[in-house]
C-alpha cells in the first residue's frame, strides 16, 4: 500500500536556508504541492536566526494568495514571545484570506528566547496555557472578559473570525513529557519537531496515546505527526552530504542528520517513512533541504502521490 493511502502528507515550503530563498521557488513549491495532493504546506518561526528565514505569516499569506485548496500551517509560533491577542489577530485573518486553510502550531520556544524577547522565564507554562485560552476565546467570542494571572481583557472584541468550524486548528510542538501530556490535553494536533531524534518521536507516541485516552479523547482522530528534514538522492552519499550541511549549519548539530533526519535513495526513504508510520505517526511533514522543487516532486513519487 502507497504511503498516500496510509497517512496524511505535508511538505515544508522553502523558508529557512543558509542561501537566500527566492519567491519564484516559493510559489513553484507551493503550486506543484497542491496539485501533487499533498495535505499540507507547513513553515516555521525563527525570528531572530543565523540563516536566511521568512516571517510565517508573511509567507503562508503568499502562499495562499497563490494556492487555493492546500492547508497552511506553521510548527511552531513561540507563543510566549508574543501577545496572544496579536497571534489570533494574525492567523484569524490568515484563516479567512485563504479560505480556512490555516493550523497554528505553538510551542514554549527554548531558554535563549526568554532573554532575545526579554520575556520572564518564571512561569513561562501558566504563560502558555493562558495565551491559548485567550486566543481561542478571541477566536470564537463576540466579546471576551479574560481575568487570568498573566493576561487580562476586558470587552476584547476582534474581527475577522476564523473561517473554520467549530474552530481554527491550535496543535502544539513539544518534546518533554510533560508538554505532550498537556497536548493530550489541550491540542488539536501533535508534530514531533524536525531536530527531534526519530527515536524520540517513539518515545512520545504512547506518552500522547495515554494522556489522550486519559481526556477520553480519541487517538486515531488526533493528528500525530513529526517534521523530518530530508534530502532524497540515487546516490546516497549526496543525500547524505545534503543534508549533513543542513544539520551542521543551520542546527549546529551534525549528528542530526542520522539522528533526526531522512536521507537516501527513494526505496530507502520510502522504508524510513513506513517505519514512522509504524510508530503511529498519522501525519509526516516532509521537510526538503535543498533542490526543492525538484524534491517536492521526487516525494511525491516516494509516497505514491504523483
Amino acid at each position: 500500500m502507497a504511503l498516500k493511502d496510509q497517512i496524511a502528507l505535508g511538505v515544508s515550503l522553502p523558508h529557512r536556508s543558509p542561501e537566500p530563498i527566492s519567491p519564484a521557488d516559493i510559489r513553484s513549491v507551493a503550486q506543484r504541492a497542491e496539485a501533487l495532493g499533498f495535505r499540507d504546506l507547513w513553515v516555521t518561526e525563527n525570528t531572530l536566526d543565523h540563516v536566511f528565514c521568512f516571517d510565517p505569516v508573511a509567507i503562508l499569506t503568499y502562499a495562499a494568495a497563490v494556492t487555493t485548496t492546500i492547508r497552511l500551517g506553521v510548527s511552531v509560533v513561540v507563543l510566549p514571545a508574543h501577545h496572544p491577542a496579536h497571534v489570533a489577530h494574525q492567523w484569524a485573518s490568515l484563516d479567512h484570506l485563504s479560505g480556512g486553510r490555516a493550523v497554528l502550531g505553538v510551542g514554549l520556544g527554548r531558554e535563549h528566547h526568554y532573554a532575545q524577547f526579554e520575556i520572564p522565564r518564571e512561569r513561562r507554562v501558566r504563560r502558555f496555557r493562558e495565551g491559548v485560552e485567550l486566543i481561542r476565546a478571541l477566536w470564537n467570542e463576540p466579546r471576551v472578559d479574560y481575568r487570568g494571572e498573566i493576561y487580562r481583557l476586558e470587552g476584547g472584541t476582534m474581527a475577522p473570525k476564523p473561517v473554520q468550524k467549530p474552530s481554527l486548528p491550535i496543535w502544539f510542538g513539544v518534546g518533554h513529557p510533560n508538554a505532550i501530556r498537556r497536548a493530550g490535553a489541550l491540542a488539536d494536533g501533535w508534530m514531533g519537531s524536525g531536530g527531534s531524534t526519530i527515536a524520540a518521536f517513539r518515545e512520545s507516541v504512547p506518552i500522547l496515546h495515554a494522556a489522550l485516552e486519559k481526556a477520553g479523547r480519541d487517538p486515531a482522530k488526533f493528528p500525530i505527526s513529526k517534521r523530518l528534514f530530508m534530502a532524497v538522492d540515487d546516490r546516497p552519499d549526496a543525500a547524505r552530504a545534503q543534508l549533513n550541511r543542513w544539520f551542521t549549519e543551520v542546527y549546529h548539530n551534525p549528528a542530526g542528520t542520522d539522528a533526526s533526519g531522512i536521507h537516501g535513495t527513494p526505496e530507502l526513504v520510502c522504508e524510513r517513512l513506513e517505519e514512522l508510520v509504524a510508530m503511529g505517526a498519522s501525519h509526516l511533514l516532509l521537510n526538503p533541504v535543498s533542490r526543492y522543487v525538484e524534491q517536492v516532486e521526487v516525494l511525491a513519487a516516494v509516497t505514491g502521490l504523483d
